[in-house]
Parts: C-alpha cells; sequence; structure tokens
C-alpha cells in the first residue's frame, strides 16, 4: 500500500505600510516557517493553490482608507473561507492594534487578531483557533520582547533591516503611530551590533538601521550621543558595505550625527528628513517642536559636511487650518530645501488622533489643488537635481527586481550610494553583475525620478564588484531546495531590555 505523502500547510504574509512593517513581515514568516508552514509563493505554479492555507495581513493605520482597505480584503476571501473551512485569516499589526474586536465584528470570517506588541504569538494563536473553532484576539498593552528574539526569513540574500528601537516619545497631532507602537524603547548597541554581525556573516552587505525616531536612540538608557556612536561603530564592522537608517526627528538631529555620517565611510550619503510643513504655525498646530528655519539650518550643515547627499523628506498637503499662505511656505522650503525627492501626502482624518477634531478642516478640493502644485514643483526640482548628476560615474548596488522595464530596455538596475534608483546598461562581453555585487557606471541622463546611466556603451565607465552579497544571492539560485529567499533564521537569543533593578522607594517615580 502506498502512503500518499501530505502536503504542507501554506502561508501567505500580505504587508501594508512602513519599513517597521515589512519588517515586522520578515518576524512573521520566520515564525510560520519554523511551526512548518511553506510560503505559498515558492510553490511551483502547477502545484501552487489559489489560496495559502493561512492568510495573514500586515495591516498599517496611518494611510486614509487603510479601514476600508482591510475589509474589501478580507471580503476577498470570505469564499476561500467558505470553500475551505480549515483555511486560516489573521489580521496583525497597526489596525489590528487599534480596532481589536471590531474586526472579528465586522468580519467574523477572521481567526486570529493579533497586535504590534505580540508578534511571537501568532503560532500558537493560529493552533488555538483551530482547537477552539472560534476566533483568538490577543492584544498587548506594551511590548515585552524585541522582535529581534523571534526567528527571521528575510527577503533579501545581500541587504538587511535591523531594528534598533520601537514606538516614539513624540505627540504629533496628526499620527496614531504612538497609541499603536507605544513608548520608545531602546535596544542595548552590542545587541544591535551582534545582529548586524550575525547577517553580515549570512553575506548581507547593506543594512538599514530602523527606528520611529532614531536619532533620540539612547533615551532609555540616558545616552543622547548613541546614535552617532552606533554609526560609526557600524563603521568598524568588515564586510558592511552600506549602512542607511530611518526615520530621524529634526527637533533631535544634532551635528554629532552629522559628523559621524560624514566620517563613516559605510554609512550612505542619503538622509530622509521629514519636513510635514514650510509653516510654521502648522508646525506649531502639529505639534513639530523646529521650525522650517531650523529645519533648513540642519540640511546646510548635512551639505556642507556631505556636499554629496541626496536628502529626502515628508509633506502633508492640507493639515487642519492650513492657509494659503501656510501652504506658500511648504512651497519656498521645498524649493531652497532641494530635496532630491519627497513623499507628499493629503491630510486625511485619523480617528484618536487629536487633529481629528481640530476646526479647519480643509475641504478636498482645496487640499488636492494644493498637492497637485506641490507634486509640480517637486517633480520640476527632482529633475533638475538628477540633471547636475549627468556625465558623473555611481556605484550602484545591484538589485534583481528595482527595474519594471528592465527585460525590455536590456538593463539592470540598483541603487546608488545615495539612493537614488540607477537603471543602467551593460555591454556586450562584459561581465555581467549578480543582484548584491556593485558596479560603477556613468550617468547619462538624469530623469525626474531615476537616472539612466548607459554610458558603458559608449566607452565610459563600467567596473564590477564581485561581493559576498553577490556570491550569498548566486548560492540561493543554485540551490535546487531554495525558494530564492534565505533560510529561516534563528532570533538573537539576548535581545532585550535588561532585567529592571528595583529601585529604592525613596527614588521611585511618583
Amino acid at each position: 500500500m502506498t502512503m500518499r505523502k501530505t502536503m504542507p500547510r501554506t502561508y501567505d504574509v500580505r504587508t501594508h505600510g512602513c519599513q517597521m512593517n515589512v519588517h515586522d513581515s520578515e518576524r512573521l514568516a520566520g515564525l510560520l516557517e519554523t511551526a512548518g508552514y511553506v510560503d505559498l509563493a515558492s510553490l511551483p505554479h502547477e502545484t501552487r493553490p489559489e489560496v495559502a492555507d493561512v492568510v495573514v495581513f500586515n495591516t498599517c493605520a496611518v494611510r486614509e482608507n487603510a479601514d476600508n482597505k482591510l475589509y474589501g480584503n478580507l471580503g476577498q476571501l470570505r469564499q476561500a473561507k467558505l470553500s475551505n473551512p480549515g483555511m486560516q485569516i489573521a489580521v496583525g499589526g497597526c489596525m489590528a492594534q487599534k480596532d481589536r474586536g471590531t474586526i472579528v465584528e465586522r468580519a467574523p470570517w477572521v481567526d486570529v487578531v493579533f497586535g504590534t506588541h505580540n508578534l511571537g504569538s501568532l503560532p500558537a494563536l493560529l493552533d488555538r483557533a483551530a482547537h477552539n473553532k472560534r476566533a483568538e484576539v490577543e492584544i498587548l498593552e506594551s511590548l515585552e520582547t524585541f522582535p529581534s528574539t523571534l526567528p527571521t526569513r528575510r527577503d533579501s540574500a545581500y541587504s538587511g533591516w535591523v531594528s534598533i528601537s520601537v514606538g516614539c516619545n513624540n505627540t504629533c497631532t496628526f499620527c496614531i503611530v504612538p497609541s499603536l507602537r507605544g513608548k520608545e524603547q531602546d535596544r542595548r548597541p552590542g545587541e544591535i551590533l551582534a545582529e548586524i554581525e550575525a547577517l553580515v556573516a549570512q553575506g548581507v552587505i547593506e543594512i538599514t538601521l530602523l527606528g520611529q525616531n532614531v536619532n533620540t536612540y539612547g533615551v532609555e538608557f540616558g545616552d543622547r550621543l548613541a546614535f552617532g556612536k552606533l554609526l560609526r561603530a557600524c563603521g568598524e564592522i568588515d564586510g558592511l558595505e552600506r549602512v542607511r537608517f530611518t526615520s530621524p526627528h529634526p527637533a533631535a538631529f544634532t551635528d554629532d550625527v552629522i559628523l559621524a555620517m560624514a566620517e563613516t565611510p559605510n554609512v550612505m550619503p542619503s538622509l530622509h528628513m521629514p519636513l510635514q510643513s514650510g509653516s510654521d504655525k502648522v508646525l506649531k498646530d502639529m505639534r513639530r517642536s523646529y521650525r522650517s528655519a531650523k529645519f533648513l539650518r540642519i540640511l546646510d550643515t548635512v551639505r556642507e559636511h556631505i556636499p554629496q547627499a541626496a536628502i529626502t523628506t515628508d509633506i502633508i498637503v492640507g493639515f487642519p487650518g492650513e492657509t494659503e499662505d501656510d501652504f506658500q511656505g511648504s512651497l519656498d522650503v521645498v524649493r531652497e530645501a532641494r530635496f532630491s525627492s519627497a513623499f507628499t501626502f493629503q491630510y486625511s482624518i485619523r480617528p484618536g488622533t487629536p487633529a481629528a477634531t481640530m476646526a479647519g478642516q480643509v475641504p478636498k478640493p482645496v487640499v488636492q489643488e494644493r498637492f497637485d502644485r506641490l507634486i509640480a514643483l517637486q517633480e520640476e526640482v527632482s529633475w533638475s537635481e538628477n540633471r547636475r548628476l549627468e556625465g558623473q560615474p555611481v556605484e550602484v548596488l545591484v538589485a534583481p527586481a528595482e527595474g519594471r522595464k528592465d527585460a525590455a530596455t536590456h538593463r539592470l538596475s540598483g541603487r546608488a550610494r545615495d539612493n537614488r534608483l540607477v537603471h543602467f546598461a551593460v555591454p556586450d562581453g562584459a561581465e555581467v553583475p549578480r543582484p548584491g555585487d556593485l558596479v560603477t557606471v556613468g550617468v547619462t541622463y538624469g530623469a525626474p525620478h531615476h537616472l539612466v546611466a548607459d554610458a558603458a556603451l559608449t566607452g565610459g565607465p563600467f567596473a564590477v564588484r564581485r561581493t559576498h552579497g553577490g556570491d550569498a544571492w548566486a548560492a540561493l539560485q543554485a540551490d535546487p531546495e531554495s525558494t530564492g529567499k534565505p533560510k529561516v533564521s534563528l532570533g538573537i537569543p539576548t535581545v532585550g531590555r535588561p532585567a529592571a533593578v528595583p529601585m529604592a522607594p525613596a527614588c521611585a517615580a511618583p
């Protein structure tokens, strides 16, 4: 009698939102793989089911219509759930932390709801929901251990995220993140560096340090210079080619961080500095504890020490009470700041934030008209800044899927040191770089959103430097059992805040 082979249960993690959510999804994938599930996307097309056995939504609550998007996606899966009662649906992330039991009320076919503070509970909650035949909702109010203690299924062989802190101590009136992620909690520098060294040993050559406000790192252990020191320590790690970070807050951005960036060769000359508004009145209403003049002084200092730096930003249009003069203030800062690019948003009411109930909500047509003008100006600035790079060599970290038109244009793509997207040509007979390798090419055209580097076709620079990152990517492609992503790596067991030392009654906080 031939035993029928049991097919493994499959999973599909669907991510919405910021880089923190992307990194959290790597942890969720690692947890599910450790529990015996298989990534749906890793199966051959001919044997791949249409819907995974477990679908996880890692949600965002920041963007407009985030709830409509979630419930629309859940509605699309209702029929699949009816057809396959053994299928499970889980909702995590910021929307889960915010809406909690409401999700099960509106979508009773959901099996598990978990929050931002208890990613590690997912496999147990899935088992419990299956056993009890009911939805399991578990939302913790605060983080007990850092997610870095969890197993991880990284998306890239050569690039990785490293969380240095979670939570935020700011009280911006438009932002719901502090109430969903909690107060800032910092990891110890040694634990962060140990994780980075472990990643480098696996072939990672680029890391991005993550935090809701990276430049307040150290607040928990009383070292206001800790972030600059951390950047300098990253410069001592052999084999680490590129270090990035996101996102800082202008109010806490200090010269020691700028000097650390300038003096540490593997810290990249790119900086994301959220402006939000160029109007001092609006910044005050937003509770952003800086003003436009200070913001511009920071940029001047950055460019004094790092002339080649590319600076990007976030801008909100139509915040409650914003007048035409206020909006003109934003346009003025954009002209003077010369951002390489900007993430621009139309203000939308987020329930639970102070701004949601402010007077002076700006009509949608006015917001749209201002938004269109801001986009047009930033496009002009971005294009001008990119044109200035024509004729210059750039070093590109090659990526496997950065260019949507690469096949049609016969180019490869990747990111320059300043994080600009570069599409480049490989001359006939030249060595073809692998994803994870570094290539030096000459820029021939600066478009508004990318650079074209075809100089090698007419005798311009073209030099490939093979890296451990490229080796790691190639090894995955050569492994017949590989799914194209690195294998699950175990969490760092020492990660997390040390146990609190009991305080004498006289020293206790009131």
